[in-house]
């Protein structure tokens, strides 16, 4: 099945390729395994989508709340921006997990920014980039994170395959991220993962639209825990998910504009 990538993706992705070169130049994949192996053994995996069912199964809202400096169309959103205060925040408000930027050229990210969060909680941590290469999968858990983000609309199915699989042999937990019927389908045929991401963004207008999770629910296998990505900045916005049997969150931008992002997210989600 064939999926269109969006412009922007485009862009990112090819960006991306010149980047994986560059690392690969200073650190071989043999040095990351050697690594990844390293954090397995002595800083193991903390069960990501184990937590966000943990909190369900409380009747609470699984959230995971994002550490994001900046955005391409936002700029910059919090400024000073401390990973390990933000970390310690979350952890306090109630989140189940954290999502770190770790793309720097359109987010302003750093892997520095996943390890600094990931020490400062006991919260589970999703390297959120834009992954595309074996390469930034072991890079993942060789930094310590616990889970990783697959964006359909910017892979093929033979990719998703192999680095959902991959992954889940470093044990860790993938979302994978939809936000169309078509990336759904290919999601669904070739990945295992538990965790289905459905941005409420159209990747190809920015436009935000909570029905993009209303209309895609029903064809997610019961199996599948599902995670509504975006556009979530109200109480009512919460219960009209909650209301459809939506319990996962991924939060961003609503928390990262707050004096204090914990209290927001215990506020939106109380």
């Amino acid at each position: 099945m064939q999926v269109e990538t969006p412009t922007i993706l485009k862009k990112i992705v090819a960006r991306k390729y010149e980047e994986i070169a560059e690392r690969q130049a200073r650190t071989p994949f043999a040095n990351l395994e050697i690594a990844a192996a390293a954090a397995n053994a002595h800083n193991p995996t903390r069960g990501f989508a184990a937590a966000l069912r943990s909190k369900i199964a409380l009747g609470k809202a699984g959230v995971i709340a994002e550490v994001k400096k900046a955005s391409p169309s936002k700029g910059i959103l919090r400024d000073p921006f401390s990973p390990k205060d933000i970390a310690v925040s979350y952890e306090k408000g109630g989140a189940a997990c954290l999502s770190v930027l770790t793309d720097q050229d359109f987010f302003q990210g750093h892997e520095d920014y996943l390890v600094e969060a990931r020490n400062a909680c006991s919260l589970p941590v999703i390297r959120k980039d834009f992954i595309v290469d074996p390469y930034q999968v072991m890079e993942a858990r060789s930094i310590g994170a616990d889970c990783i983000l697959l964006i359909a609309a910017c892979l093929s199915g033979k990719e998703l395959r192999e680095l959902d699989q991959m992954a889940r042999d470093l044990s860790m937990d993938v979302l994978v991220e939809v936000h169309n019927r078509a990336e759904l389908e290919l999601a669904l045929e070739y990945t295992e993962t538990e965790l289905l991401g459905i941005n409420n963004r159209d990747l190809h207008t920015f436009e935000l639209s909570l029905q993009h999770t209303f209309e895609l629910m029903n064809d997610v296998p019961k199996d599948r825990l599902i995670v509504t990505e975006s556009g979530i900045h109200t109480q009512d916005d919460v219960a009209a998910m909650r209301e459809n049997n939506i319990h996962a969150f991924l939060v961003g931008e609503a928390f990262m504009k707050a004096d204090n992002p914990g209290e927001k997210l215990a506020e939106l989600f109380k």
